[in-house]
């Protein structure tokens, strides 16, 4: 099971995985079950930019900018979304339950610096219930990812969490 090596992994830094009933595979459901903003929760993205994939860290509220990763990745061509079965097979994690730790080597890892409004961030453990609350110097030192503007400073729609919880 994909979470027990996360676990195994984040326990020997001495950080908890949290694993919940409810599915926490979206920002905002991941949220509710947590327990705080969507925007703290940290969402890892894999987009594939000319077909290189590559992973983000951001915000629950917040959306990449295109131009922006192909210059932080150094790449061109068009950024997409990656399939399901691509995102399996680029990064060991199904869409829903995508982390930041234990991604392959040659993946790179950016985290956008949005994150940084929060000192606890919230991201998953390698399935669609878990969550691991992290600092951005904990994400930067154990995916090895470096911190760069990747969103606009706006977020997108904000979320109200009551409602998302009716």
């Amino acid at each position: 099971m994909v979470i027990n090596k996360v676990k195994a992994y984040l326990e020997k830094h001495h950080i908890e995985v949290w694993e919940y009933v409810q599915p926490t595979a979206t920002a905002a459901a991941a949220a509710i079950a947590v327990g705080c903003s969507v925007a703290e929760i940290a969402k890892t993205l894999l987009f594939l930019v000319g077909g290189a994939p590559v992973a983000v860290v951001t915000c629950g509220d917040m959306k990449v900018k295109s131009s922006r990763l192909k210059q932080a990745a150094g790449l061109s061509g068009k950024v997409k979304l990656p399939q399901a079965d691509e995102v399996l097979n680029h990064t060991g994690y199904t869409p829903g339950g995508v982390c930041p730790f234990l991604l392959p080597p040659q993946l790179p890892v950016f985290i956008d610096s949005s994150l940084l409004r929060f000192p606890v961030v919230y991201a998953a453990a390698g399935n669609s219930h878990s969550a691991v609350p992290v600092t951005v110097s904990q994400l930067e030192q154990l995916t090895g990812g470096s911190v760069v503007d990747l969103c606009d400073s706006i977020p997108v729609k904000p979320v109200n969490i009551d409602e998302e919880r009716s």
